[in-house]
């Protein structure tokens, strides 16, 4: 019994020395394999690989992907006008050189962002404070992150990295200037809002002058033509009364006659003193009646 034993706990330690001394290089990875603290080898390709076992060699995983750093924190950078811009930037980059990684950022790779955000800030002032406002917005944008990018080549030698992208995610001022253009901003906006609306008002005075001056137009020729019209059916009723009466006299005179009663007598309530004896009553009266004598006293 106690060799069974002694076997299954040899078998043990020799499986666990076994194991300590296998493993397995993902293709994402890059190991480092370490002697006595010192580097020993670099694997880059994927595979299940040997070594040592501890305390005699450990192994050490890095990342080989691309990484992205993305700026901490946004401080104002001076333009050529001394005015004061705020850039967020990103940087694309992977490991080149492992052996160089280590020995400068160790093997945690939050390392080298904490130690590598701060040169590439450094290398946008230095880019950014030789340029106007409008070339770091429009004009030389791309120039702008071509010679930052050029300037973290070099650095990135001494990380053991790769800068395989620089970007520009915003390029804003600061707050208080920010606050002032749009200040500015509203009041332009308002102020040809206010010259949009002048003008408009002008046009529909002129608009409503001219619509009421041809309409006062209008009016004035259709009187006119009217005046016209009802001038020569006047005339013309004229002419037919005239031919009429110059037929029948008498027909005239009695015709003038019963008009006259019409004005006279339109209301009931009228009231007239005349005499009776008058020529206006002779057409009541008849021809051949003869007016009546005055009242004797």
């Amino acid at each position: 019994m106690n060799r069974i034993g002694v076997f299954i706990a040899s078998a043990l330690i020799v499986l666990m020395l076994a194991a300590s001394t296998v493993f397995i290089v993902d293709q994402r990875q890059i190991a480092v394999v370490y002697a006595l603290g010192e580097i020993k080898t670099v694997i880059t390709e994927p595979g299940l690989k040997v070594k040592l076992p501890p305390p005699l060699q450990n192994v050490v995983f890095l990342d080989k992907r691309i990484q992205t750093l993305d700026s901490p924190e946004t401080r104002p950078i001076f333009t050529a006008e001394k005015n004061r811009l705020v850039i967020d930037w990103l940087v694309k980059w992977r490991i080149a050189e492992p052996r160089q990684f280590i020995r400068n950022s160790g093997a945690d790779m939050r390392n080298l962002d904490n130690r590598l955000a701060p040169v590439v800030q450094a290398a946008f002032n230095e880019v950014v404070t030789r340029r106007t406002v409008t070339a770091v917005l429009a004009t030389e944008r791309d120039k702008v992150v071509q010679d930052v990018r050029d300037r973290l080549a070099d650095e990135a030698k001494s990380f053991g990295i790769e800068i395989l992208d620089v970007r520009l995610k915003r390029v804003d001022f600061v707050v208080e200037i920010t606050d002032a253009v749009y200040r500015r901003m509203e009041s332009e906006r308002k102020r040809v809002a206010n010259e949009l609306r002048s003008t408009g008002n002008a046009e529909s005075e002129k608009i409503r002058a001219d619509a009421d001056r041809q309409r006062e137009v209008i009016v004035a020729e259709a009187y006119r033509d009217s005046q016209k019209v009802k001038g020569e059916g006047d005339a013309k009723a004229s002419a037919l009364y005239a031919d009429a009466f110059g037929r029948d006299p008498q027909f005239a005179q009695f015709y003038r006659s019963l008009e006259a009663y019409r004005a006279s007598f339109r209301n009931r309530s009228d009231l007239m003193v005349v005499d009776p004896s008058s020529e206006f009553f002779q057409s009541m009266r008849g021809s051949g009646t003869p007016a009546p004598a005055p009242a004797r006293r």
